[in-house]
């Protein structure tokens, strides 16, 4: 029988999974709103490309400028890896990042430090990092995705 910690916690992982698919939907569906909707007003994004993105509005601008029309032929897929729950209401979220382009596959490594507010987990501190090649081959050796293209 689970605690009631332990319900929490199932609940709190289970939202930050919806919070993640959220993500991919909005990104392979190239919907700014939903995106944003994800981010704290305070929060803090730092691109895969490695630009710094202070608050939401700067977060809004970057992204209305580049997800329309940013995912033409490619998808992304996001896989939850670890979360550790730094407290009750602050978590740092380990995703893989699973792009597939026109030009071949494509690896990512972004951690999500997000925060619980109002009962919701948001977007807070974010890192979008790409992942080693050899990490790259190393998937590709065992997801048929991205022996095939897909």
């Amino acid at each position: 029988m689970q605690t009631a910690e332990e319900r929490e916690r199932a609940s709190d992982t289970a939202a930050i999974r919806q919070v993640i698919a959220v993500v991919e939907h909005a990104q392979n569906n190239e919907l700014p709103d939903e995106f944003l909707s994800l981010f704290r007003t305070d929060a803090v994004w730092t691109t895969g490309g490695g630009k710094r993105l202070f608050g939401l509005d700067a977060i809004s601008e970057f992204t209305r400028q580049v997800l329309p029309g940013g995912m033409q032929g490619s998808t992304v897929t996001f896989e939850l890896e670890h979360i550790l729950f730094i407290r009750d209401d602050v978590a740092a979220v380990k995703v893989r990042q699973f792009y597939q382009t026109p030009d071949g596959p494509d690896l990512g490594t972004p951690l999500w430090v997000m925060a619980k507010e109002d009962g919701r987990w948001l977007l807070t501190a974010c890192q979008n990092t790409s992942s080693p090649a050899d990490e790259l081959s190393a998937m590709a050796a065992s997801r048929p995705i991205f022996q095939n293209g897909g």
